[in-house]
């Protein structure tokens, strides 16, 4: 017998699509950096930048397979990302003291999304986006503890 994982609210479907757009843009962002970044902190920025987005890789399949479980249809085209994203398109950064605070913010945001997603879910008795929710939040708390003590 085939069972319907969770019935899907609109409202939640169109906040993990807003989050998918945001997390698309995220991981293009972070691969820019990861290419572009100069200076004494090469090595260690292009290797960071590399797991960050590898990490950011598999976010964004877990969030479309969360979209789809609860019978919606994931955001799929550059085109409909960047209609739905609030991050912008960084270009042409090369200086850690420009990227930091771009990588920090985003960070943040993405922080205050799955906040908000997790409340949400919660409301509607979705615990499988509440537990992925809080999976992110876990990793995204430890990536901007990090990211701000490396500032200092």
């Amino acid at each position: 017998m085939k069972t319907k994982v969770y019935i899907k609210s609109d409202e939640l479907v169109n906040k993990l699509n807003n989050l998918l757009s945001d997390s698309q843009i995220y991981y293009q962002n972070l691969r820019a950096y990861h290419w572009l970044v100069k200076g004494p902190q090469f090595y260690q920025l292009h290797e960071k930048f590399e797991e960050f987005y590898d990490s950011a890789a598999d976010d964004i399949d877990e969030i479309a397979e969360r979209i789809l479980m609860i019978g919606g249809k994931p955001l799929h085209t550059f085109e409909d990302y960047l209609k739905n994203t609030r991050l912008k398109a960084d270009r042409d950064l090369k200086k850690a003291a420009d990227i930091f605070p771009k990588v920090i913010s985003a960070s943040e945001h993405l922080l205050t999304s799955f906040r908000e997603i997790a409340e949400m879910a919660g409301e509607e008795n979705d615990e499988g986006t509440v537990a992925l929710m809080s999976d992110f939040i876990s990793k995204m708390e430890k990536r901007l503890w990090m990211l701000n003590s490396m500032k200092e």
